[in-house]
């Protein structure tokens, strides 16, 4: 018995979607042999960074309490910035999310009267109330800081006289969001972020430029980004599944250094914070994340394939370079997007008997569907699916620990649409 006919016989998937995927996977066998050489790369570059910061056994002891002097964090964040090829890291079980580690790196280097520029449009729905596009109580608008963005040209690349008219007044931080988050437009490769980089460094030099990294991590064999500052969550892509919280801000000392005392306190800064037990599961997350990402690319790019064929536009195609590991299909209607999550929730080890529905959740403008029955709460690492109820109705897929397991939510997403 394989794995299609598993499917069918066991697990209640229509003979014909079976086979329909079956035939679609059998088409992509060089598409996932370049997958498995990036991630050979980049499991390589997890264990130099390692090897290099003497990584042992001693190290995977706990600290509690204020945490002085812990040679596990320290080896922790010495591995992060030697993955990333930065000075400093700030990896914390105290950062909660993607989200929380942005906010601590805008709050901790904007002041009031500061800019704050986006040169790639508007940022993910979450930092809307950070950055106080969206009111909310404690935002960076509410100290003083400004914001402004240039939009992306029709094709989705950078308006570059736009954006140099921009940096006319040299704004104090420039943030780029890698992942396309809410929106249609593609991911950003880690190539077309140094490109941008260096256009914002050449015509306002002193301009801090913060990648929002969520997402992209260990999706392509060629980072690091070159950003004065990195940040993301240990539940998505470098916690490898394994992370039960956490989040990092890697990059230039002094900004990481800014970031950490916004975690903690002035004064205290990166020199305080207990590791409560989580060293080693963080540390062996991170080893496993490069293949993990693998199985979550494979899973993406065989939804792309199934999907399109299915009469759905997906964003990127099959055979586009990949930024990140979420796959947008434009599903167009809410029977859809709700169909489309319930076949991943019911392909969860976790909740599978539950039913997602749309509801209001912190951080976000509209009602969000999210399907995602992971053992760790939000884990976007894990096989999960979620969208906006808005037009024109896009769902976001990602994640999946396995590569079964990613295909078993494309096969069982496309069960409950086939009819």
């Amino acid at each position: 018995m394989n794995f299609y006919d598993f499917l069918v016989s066991r697990m209640g998937i229509d003979a014909r979607v079976a086979f329909f995927v079956a035939e679609t996977e059998r088409e992509l066998a060089s598409r996932f042999s370049e997958i498995d050489e990036i991630a050979a790369v980049n499991q390589l570059k997890v264990l130099h960074a390692m090897q290099e910061s003497r990584l042992g056994d001693a190290h995977f002891n706990d600290s509690t309490g204020y945490g002085y002097h812990d040679e596990g964090r320290e080896v922790l964040e010495k591995i992060f910035a030697e993955i990333f090829q930065a000075e400093a890291a700030l990896v914390r079980p105290q950062l909660i999310s993607g989200t929380h580690a942005l906010a601590a790196a805008l709050f901790g280097n904007l002041r009031p009267g500061d800019t704050l520029f986006s040169p790639v449009g508007k940022p993910y729905d979450t930092l809307e109330s950070v950055i106080g596009i969206r009111e909310a109580s404690g935002s960076l608008a509410e100290f003083g800081i400004k914001y402004r963005q240039t939009e992306l040209l029709d094709d989705g690349s950078f308006d570059f006289e736009k954006i140099r008219e921009a940096l006319a007044d040299s704004p104090k931080m420039a943030t780029i969001q890698r992942s396309k988050g809410y929106s249609w437009r593609k991911s950003f490769t880690p190539g077309e972020i140094r490109e941008l980089i260096a256009f914002i460094r050449e015509n306002s030099p002193r301009t801090i430029i913060l990648v929002d990294n969520c997402y992209g991590e260990f999706v392509a064999a060629d980072e690091p980004l070159n950003a004065d500052l990195l940040a993301g969550s240990l539940i998505k892509n470098p916690g490898g599944g394994i992370a039960p919280g956490g989040g990092y801000v890697v990059g230039r000392h002094e900004f990481v250094e800014a970031a950490a005392r916004r975690l903690t306190a002035p004064g205290l800064g990166s020199a305080v914070g207990p590791t409560l037990g989580m060293t080693r599961t963080l540390l062996q997350g991170l080893f496993l994340a490069p293949q993990t990402v693998s199985a979550a690319v494979k899973g993406a790019v065989l939804a792309a394939a199934v999907f399109s064929k299915m009469g759905f536009d997906v964003n990127p195609g099959v055979f586009d370079e990949r930024s990140d590991i979420v796959q947008a299909v434009k599903l167009g209607s809410p029977e859809n997007v709700r169909a489309f999550c319930r076949g991943v929730q019911a392909a969860a080890p976790v909740d599978s008997y539950v039913t997602p529905e749309a509801a209001p959740m912190p951080g976000y403008a509209h009602g969000v569907i999210m399907a995602g029955g992971t053992f760790v709460q939000g884990s976007s690492i894990e096989l999960s699916a979620d969208a906006p109820m808005r037009e024109p109705y896009i769902v976001y897929f990602q994640g999946g620990l396995t590569a079964a397991h990613a295909r078993a939510g494309v096969v069982f997403a496309a069960n409950e649409l086939w009819l």
